[in-house]
């Protein structure tokens, strides 16, 4: 599969952004108030799990955002189907707990960035196969750091690696060390009807946290 520039034009924003809030449970009347206090923090890249109230109207709201340097990531995609809502709400990156490579082909024919979930060697290199642009180790928290730095030795060089699942202010520097490219931040960041404030306060931590990593270098993949 060769990648389309606008598909690199978006890795490029994702590594470049590599934090990427999970906005689980948020409902469309509050996703631009949160947004604002993200992007505010320096958050560029925000998931709307689809298993939330009325996912679809939040990412078409999330969209309108794309003229300020907004990717509007699309999560818990689990068929074709869901990527084509996604995609026509406006979506530009695809993600998914699980391997599934019909979501992931169908992602890829959308021109999206996608990046499907992986939990074994096996998995990280069928989701390659398969055209994935990026990995999300998950649960990052059980397969820990050491499963980052084992697998750098194997796949593809700079292959893209996020960490999702159990990701805390204080793990976090320790899984960039270990080699992640970025990582995926659930509800130690965001939880619904939680107070501004605090979620400002939990984004600057968060935003502090990952510059204190050693930077383990995030670049465009040079296998594809």
């Amino acid at each position: 599969m060769t990648t389309s520039a606008s598909t690199t034009e978006r890795l490029a924003q994702l590594l470049s952004h590599p934090l990427v809030p999970i906005l689980r449970g948020v409902a469309p009347g509050e996703v631009l108030a949160v947004a604002e206090v993200l992007l505010d923090c320096g958050f560029r890249v925000l998931e709307v799990p689809l298993n939330s109230p009325s996912p679809l109207d939040s990412l078409s709201r999330l969209a309108r955002l794309a003229g300020n340097g907004v990717m509007v990531g699309a999560g818990t995609v689990l068929s074709a189907a869901d990527v084509d809502a996604a995609a026509d709400a406006g979506a530009g990156l695809i993600l998914a707990p699980n391997l599934n490579p019909r979501v992931v082909a169908r992602a890829v024919q959308r021109g999206l960035l996608v990046m499907p979930g992986v939990a074994t060697a096996t998995e990280a290199f069928s989701a390659l196969e398969s055209g994935a642009h990026a990995l999300k180790l998950f649960p990052a928290d059980v397969l820990g750091t050491a499963t980052f730095k084992a697998w750098q030795a194997v796949l593809p060089t700079a292959t893209p690696l996020f960490a999702v699942g159990g990701m805390a202010a204080g793990n976090l520097a320790s899984f960039r060390e270990a080699g992640a490219s970025g990582a995926g931040l659930g509800s130690a960041l965001f939880q619904p009807g939680m107070a501004l404030d605090e979620l400002r306060q939990r984004g600057q931590l968060f935003i502090s946290a990952w510059a204190a990593g050693k930077p383990a270098g995030a670049k465009l993949p040079t296998h594809r």
